[in-house]
């Protein structure tokens, strides 16, 4: 009693401020030693702030900041919405739209009054967010492994370097779940891009993981690295990316790990520069011939990814296509809106076109050729919203590519610091304090829910219109708002072309493709996290 005594009484003579302390310093270890919320880890207790303020934040915008729709480059309503999907909470909304349907390039999708009725026996009843391909790679020009993409939304190239291990293993172990393929970006094939997905390997200028110390490309090493792992499924060549198209990029020496240094094969102790240029080739027919070469000692289907501006050399493509009739598996038109890459402003803000005029162009010009048909379009450039999405099928796309989006997903608050190396959320830097408080197994499922919701969300609108597979979305099904007179015009009547129609079986016959049997693999969510 006497020693219980002792103690009250010297607890009770501490000052307020000692109580107080002992709290803050609690709640800072176990902060720190949470994973489930990345900004608490690397922020001890200043980090609930930012909670607070989100959960207050529609209240403070509404009366005193800025309503849901004025924020860039995603606006509130969009991020609650990808942030909702991913934790599985309610996405709706009450009480109508918010948004301003009279404005300029609104999107207005036109249902069908009688929708289309999923028969019994349907395989969507029993996977009702999953949506193969209805095209695949490679298949035209004969390469010895084609693909067919088992989601029609997949991860967009974002390299380890530009994102943290951390947030490259979380976005591939959610990627493996949500059964969609993850492109590693030109950052080279880390060991946090093999945690089970199928995976698209880019190609940049400066061919890093497959070129030697001088940067010149090495075609034993590609080959190599696609035999040692097979879930490279196929190779986009980069031409440039909708954030800077024409200029390279510079990876500091301060920021070169003895990892980052090995997967990248590059040395160690100073800048490594991306041209803006190839130096395997130089113009369409050597891109041409390189095509065929990377194809033919691979077996896989080989694309490319460019941003969209002057045309000419599109035409000479295309006109290289019709005579030799070889050419790319798939292109992927990368909208000038920017992405994950940091850039100057005078490039993220003017240099090539928005993704609807990039690729309205593109695709018009391959329709015109009787192109189409040969090739996979591959559609980027902020899709990753059903509208967005099902607008870009209308167009022509047959898959689309997410990026921040799927940045969102894992934690991604929009700070704008991709560039400085002190992303807050631990996903784009490089800061190992930063990084750590992201839970790879947890993020994943975060990921996975996202991308589940949005092919749902996809495939329903899809019913809506009366067809059973997003690709037999047409140019008529979407109108826009062209703000004269407040009238909208469908697709086809503002870009002057028709979608050329894609083959289309049902999708049982895709699912039989996808998996034999029609049976997609049964795993539980913890046998997926434990590999």
């Amino acid at each position: 009693m006497e020693i219980i005594d002792a103690v009250q009484s010297f607890l009770s003579s501490l000052p307020w401020w000692v109580y107080l302390l002992a709290v803050i310093l609690i709640i800072a270890a176990l902060d720190v030693f949470q994973k489930k919320h990345t900004i608490k880890h690397n922020f001890p207790v200043v980090g609930h702030l930012r909670y607070m303020l989100e959960k207050i934040g529609p209240e403070l915008r509404q009366y005193i900041v800025a309503n849901n729709r004025e924020e860039l480059p995603f606006n509130r309503s969009q991020r609650s919405w990808v942030y909702a999907s991913s934790k599985k909470q309610n996405n709706y909304q009450g009480f109508g739209t918010d948004q301003d349907q009279f404005a300029t390039n609104h999107v207005f999708i036109n249902p069908s009054m009688f929708p289309y009725a999923m028969p019994a026996d349907h395989p969507n009843r029993k996977e009702p967010r999953l949506i193969p391909s209805a095209k695949i790679m490679g298949v035209y020009n004969q390469r010895k492994k084609p693909y067919r993409p088992k989601s029609i939304v997949n991860i967009s190239a974002m390299s380890f370097g530009s994102l943290s291990a951390n947030a490259i293993e979380a976005l591939n172990r959610g990627a493996y779940i949500a059964e969609c393929y993850h492109n590693t970006g030109e950052g080279g094939y880390s060991p946090y891009h093999q945690k089970g997905a199928d995976t698209m390997l880019q190609i940049g200028t400066a061919y890093f993981g497959v070129r030697d110390l001088d940067g010149n490309f090495q075609l034993d090493k590609l080959v190599e690295m696609v035999e040692k792992h097979p879930a490279i499924k196929c190779i986009e060549i980069k031409l440039s990316q909708g954030a800077k198209p024409g200029k390279g990029g510079v990876l500091p020496a301060s920021k070169i790990t003895k990892e980052i240094a090995e997967i990248r094969a590059i040395p160690m102790h100073q800048d490594v520069v991306s041209p803006a240029n190839h130096t395997a080739f130089t113009n369409v027919a050597e891109m041409l011939a390189f095509i065929e070469k990377v194809a033919e000692a691979t077996g896989l289907p080989v694309g490319i990814k460019s941003a969209v501006g002057k045309m000419e050399l599109w035409e000479e493509l295309a006109n290289r296509m019709v005579q030799t009739n070889k050419g790319p598996d798939f292109i992927t038109i990368d909208g000038g809106e920017g992405g994950t890459g940091a850039a100057p402003p005078s490039f993220a803000n003017h240099v090539s076109l928005p993704f609807i005029y990039a690729f309205t162009n593109v695709y018009k010009l391959f329709a015109e050729k009787q192109l189409t048909d040969r090739l996979l379009f591959i559609a980027s450039g902020k899709l990753g919203f059903p509208s967005s999405a099902l607008m870009a099928f209308a167009l022509g796309a047959d898959i689309i590519h997410v990026a921040r989006e799927a940045m969102l997903s894992i934690g991604c608050i929009q700070a704008q610091s991709c560039h400085t190396n002190t992303c807050p959320a631990g996903i784009a830097t490089q800061n190992k304090w930063l990084a750590a408080g992201i839970d790879p197994k947890l993020k994943s499922l975060r990921f996975n829910s996202y991308v589940q919701t949005l092919r749902k969300e996809i495939l329903e609108i899809t019913h809506a219109c009366g067809y059973e597979h997003p690709a037999q979305m047409t140019m008529s099904d979407v109108d826009l708002t062209l703000g004269d007179h407040n009238q909208t015009t469908t697709l086809s009547e503002i870009y002057k072309y028709e979608k050329t129609p894609v083959p289309f079986e049902g999708m049982e016959a895709l699912f039989n493709c996808v998996y034999l049997g029609g049976k997609k693999k049964e795993s539980s969510i913890e046998e997926l996290l434990a590999i």
